[in-house]
């Protein structure tokens, strides 16, 4: 009998060997910075997808991971259906979800690769406002229950979303690097994307809160309806919302939104005027 992903607790297997075992291997992600790899298992009738730990960073990113699935139960979030070990490390089974990421760093190269019209990045930001404004409405959404949880948000970027250009359904994937807050930043730098990046995330000794988190969702927005700068012509949002992004990523930390329900909230007051 194939290997049951969803019951087993433990495997001696290499785990490449266990999902051979249990299924087809369709897809392998190897070339990842978090010390894991991925992979897409085809079974009879349905995906999964699992994410196995092959580093000691690694097995903290799913640690992290399962404690915001733990803390946080969300439609935007691909259900974490089963943990198991292996001689590598933990494995993650999730439901596999349909869609494409808006930034793949292994094959889109920078801003290059974003700009590229066949890229599901530009593809995105081509869809009508309405649509763009939606998938941002589950995006926030999902922050306003992570941050009633007490988690704070680490290395959130294009990248964590995946959308379905068919159904126009969005998931938000690969938060690994959340985790309880406010923290005390005892490095350098956190990890992440720099486009989306607070500026206290590059400063040793910062806090690390809401207000950070505030600034990483107003760049979401700034990125994804417009070029970036809420004050050039590729801005799609209209003025309101424009408003409220400029405040949102304030470099002064003090003059953002509190909270992000705070944030969402005057977000979704100002988005009607936005389709007008």
């Amino acid at each position: 009998m194939p290997l049951d992903l969803l019951a087993i607790d433990r495997t001696d297997d290499e785990i490449e060997v266990a999902l051979g075992e249990a299924g087809t291997i369709v897809r392998a992600y190897r070339e990842q910075d978090s010390g894991c790899v991925s992979y897409v298992v085809e079974q009879p009738g349905r995906r999964l997808f699992v994410k196995a730990a092959m580093t000691s960073h690694g097995t903290a990113s799913l640690a992290r991971a399962a404690a915001l699935h733990e803390a946080v139960r969300h439609r935007a979030l691909p259900r974490l259906l089963n943990t198991f070990d292996s001689p590598q490390g933990p494995a993650h089974v999730y439901a596999w979800v349909p869609g494409e990421v808006l930034y793949d760093y292994v094959t889109m190269d920078g801003e290059q690769g974003r700009c590229d019209p066949a890229s599901p990045h530009t593809r995105f930001r081509a869809l009508p406002v309405r649509r763009i404004l939606d998938a941002l409405d589950v995006v926030y959404d999902l922050h306003v229950a992570i941050a009633a949880a007490g988690l704070v948000a680490v290395d959130f970027y294009d990248g964590c979303i995946l959308y379905d250009f068919a159904r126009h359904r969005t998931w938000v994937c690969d938060l690994d690097e959340y985790r309880p807050g406010p923290f005390t930043l005892d490095e350098d730098r956190l990890p992440g994307s720099k486009r989306f990046m607070a500026p206290e995330e590059f400063e040793k000794g910062s806090t690390i809160d809401q207000r950070t988190n505030i600034f990483t969702l107003g760049r979401t927005a700034a990125v994804l309806l417009g070029d970036g700068d809420v004050d050039s012509p590729a801005w799609r949002g209209g003025a309101a919302l424009r408003q409220i992004v400029k405040q949102a990523v304030s470099p002064d930390r003090t003059q953002r939104y509190e909270s992000v329900s705070e944030y969402v909230s005057a977000w979704t007051r100002a988005r009607p005027e936005a389709l007008v």
